[in-house]
């Protein structure tokens, strides 16, 4: 796992980030085990007490739980994963329509040349 750390932002919200694309992406899959906090922290070479709280963050939200004993895992919720998912689409809508407008560019314009950029990635996709 490797992750570019943006100083302005704190690491354990950027680890969570991490996290969460990762299950959205289906990398993580309903019921897998994440690594240990020692695992993460050695892999990421930051300190345990991050890689702490950002499961203890995880896990609050439902992204995450914890089985005595056992580890913990990437939460079965269906309910949940669909959340996430929409959540963090809607974050990248509204950064991309946000930059879009700043540029100077009108709704329909945005409409437009996402279609534009759609329907040219499916050709790609298709040859």
């Amino acid at each position: 796992m490797t992750i570019e750390f943006d100083n302005n932002l704190p690491i354990y919200l950027q680890v969570m980030n991490y996290i969460k694309k990762q299950i959205v992406a289906g990398k993580l899959k309903p019921g897998d085990k994440i690594e240990s906090v020692r695992e993460l922290a050695a892999e990421l070479q930051i300190n345990p007490n991050t890689i702490q709280r950002t499961f203890q963050e995880l896990e609050r939200e439902g992204v995450v739980v914890t089985r005595r004993g056992l580890g913990r895992y990437v939460t079965e919720e269906e309910s949940m994963m669909m959340r996430m998912r929409k959540e963090m689409a809607d974050q990248l809508l509204e950064r991309f329509v946000s930059g879009m407008k700043e540029l100077g560019f009108g709704e329909r314009d945005i409409v437009a040349l996402v279609a534009e950029a759609v329907a040219s990635g499916s050709d790609r996709e298709g040859k």
